[in-house]
């Protein structure tokens, strides 16, 4: 087997792949490893057998990654600079949770009288910062930050998945945080209107918490155009998160037994795949469906959230909008927003690669730090800016950056499940020796250390300055750098809050780190 390993290396790591998402999916306790499964067979199959390791993996590893951080920076881009002055306190607490990893590196390989290069080198792997590894290399010029960093890294995975797996199930709210789409439930409710109001002195519905649409009036059914008086004995449909709805209803009139959306004899109420690229990147005003078609949009499904149409929401291919339509005018919106699940499947492979090419241009940029000695953000932060700041632009004239959400997760598991396994099958030999060397124990003590003493301070601090369990889930894996954790947080819970907030610590958190290693080898 391991013959045949050793000559297709793309056999080899196909077989990781499969046997890694296998293990990935067995539970103990709280605790999932999911795509991080594949690290670890790669890591037992490389130790029992050195000859699998293979070249051809230095591109699998870095193509897997770049897939990964491209397709989160696409997806949490808008949320991250929607955001970015609210985050203000998480950024400054991860900067604070860095400088304790690197006095912990410092004091730690000090005492336990281990190499300067194997503990740059623990430091890179315990907090899983791929790119700062070439930083560590370049600066000890001592090949035992590699083993390091080989051997610190599971260590990092598994202590930030368990620390990660508790934060997010403890559920704390956070009152300085967003609430959270994936939170909110909508419902739809038919008022009778007692008194005579216009529409722009409903505060919810000016606040943009309410969408309006049915109107029934004297025996005929339409679409409430925006700005009108409702008159006594109207009949309006109401759509909102129950709060506001409870808010509003009394205002405007009684809650009626009946729905009003159930008659379809001059309306139609449908639910209509974006798969136009005309049409996505756009927002709800900007679309304007009630000069085009008489028609208004209520709430739009994407991935595992019901949003409420607000104004200011961009469409994305593949969300499923509710449309309240004339029914002679159902085929002409349809046709216009697409209605087609074969097409919203494909990705633009055009500006997919423009996206990773842009990313990876800027991975390779060489920025200079003290002492003439520079930095790469590499196929890791590269990709992952670009994706955020394509991923918050949406769209450039033709080019459609967003993703469908089926094929963003499907990428990105994808690319997570390549990285992982590659660097498995690349690190094996190097983890297997240091681990039976006096050294090891010590190296996994410093590695355990730095690791479960950073996530507990990231986590609690987020706590302490009122930010959501999610977000502090999410700060942890973005802290780390790690895809396998931020899987592990979203694998818990669905809250978009999770990637936004690992998408704005990401880059971040790899920056410091690699501007922390310097002075950690000048006193080492």
């Amino acid at each position: 087997m391991a013959s045949l390993f050793a000559s297709s290396p793309l056999l080899a790591l196909f077989v990781v792949v499969a046997l890694g998402a296998a293990i990935g999916a067995i539970r103990i306790g709280p605790l999932r490893f999911g795509a991080a499964g594949a690290l670890f067979v790669g890591l037992v199959v490389s130790a029992l057998h050195p000859e699998v390791v293979s070249t051809h993996m230095a591109i699998v590893q870095p193509m897997g990654l770049a897939f990964f951080v491209y397709c989160v920076g696409i997806s949490a881009g808008a949320t991250f600079f929607q955001d970015l002055r609210k985050q203000t306190n998480l950024l400054a607490l991860t900067t604070i949770v860095c400088v304790v990893g690197a006095v912990i590196a410092f004091v730690g390989g000090r005492i336990l009288g281990l190499p300067e290069g194997l503990t740059s080198g623990l430091f890179t792997g315990a907090l899983t910062a791929a790119p700062a590894l070439d930083t560590a290399t370049r600066l000890t010029g001592d090949p035992n930050a590699a083993v390091g960093y080989a051997f610190g890294y599971p260590v990092g995975v598994i202590g930030g998945i368990l620390i990660v797996t508790i934060t997010v199930t403890r559920k704390w709210l956070g009152p300085k945080d967003t609430p959270s789409l994936a939170g909110q439930s909508l419902e739809a409710v038919s008022v009778h209107v007692s008194r005579r109001i216009n529409t722009r002195q409903i505060t919810a519905w000016r606040e943009q918490r309410l969408r309006l649409s049915y109107l029934r009036r004297d025996g005929r059914t339409r679409v409430i155009a925006p700005g009108e008086d409702l008159l006594p004995g109207d009949h309006v449909v109401m759509v909102g998160d129950p709060a506001s709805i409870t808010e509003t209803a009394p205002l405007v009139g009684e809650i009626l037994d009946h729905k009003l959306e159930d008659d379809r004899s001059d309306l139609a109420f449908e639910r209509i795949v974006v798969s136009n690229p005309d049409v996505a990147g756009r927002s709800v005003s900007e679309l304007n469906v009630t000069k085009r078609f008489g028609a208004v949009i209520t709430r739009v499904r994407r991935g595992d959230l019901d949003l409420l149409a607000r104004d200011d929401l961009d469409l994305q291919l593949g969300d499923h909008v509710a449309v309240v339509v004339p029914t002679d005018e159902l085929d002409d919106i349809a046709e216009w927003l697409g209605d087609s699940e074969r097409r919203v499947a494909e990705v633009d492979g055009m500006a997919f690669g423009i996206g990773l090419v842009l990313g990876l241009l800027l991975g390779i940029v060489s920025f200079p730090l003290p002492g003439g000695q520079g930095f790469q953000l590499g196929a890791a932060a590269g990709p992952l800016i670009v994706g955020m700041v394509l991923g918050a632009l949406r769209r450039t004239g033709p080019l459609v950056w967003t993703l469908p959400a089926a094929a963003n997760l499907t990428i990105r598991q994808i690319g997570l499940m390549l990285f992982l396994a590659a660097l498995g099958l690349n690190a094996g030999p190097q983890f297997a020796s240091l681990l039976g060397s006096p050294e090891g124990w010590r190296a996994a003590l410093l590695a355990a250390v730095m690791v479960v003493v950073c996530c507990i301070i990231q986590a609690l601090g987020a706590k302490f300055i009122g930010l959501s369990s999610a977000r502090a889930a999410g700060g942890i894996a973005g802290f780390l750098g790690q895809p396998a954790v931020l899987q592990a947080a979203d694998a818990r819970v669905i809250d978009e809050r999770i990637e936004a907030a690992y998408a704005t610590l990401f880059a971040f958190a790899i920056i410091i780190k690699i501007l922390l290693l310097p002075v950690i080898t000048s006193f080492l």
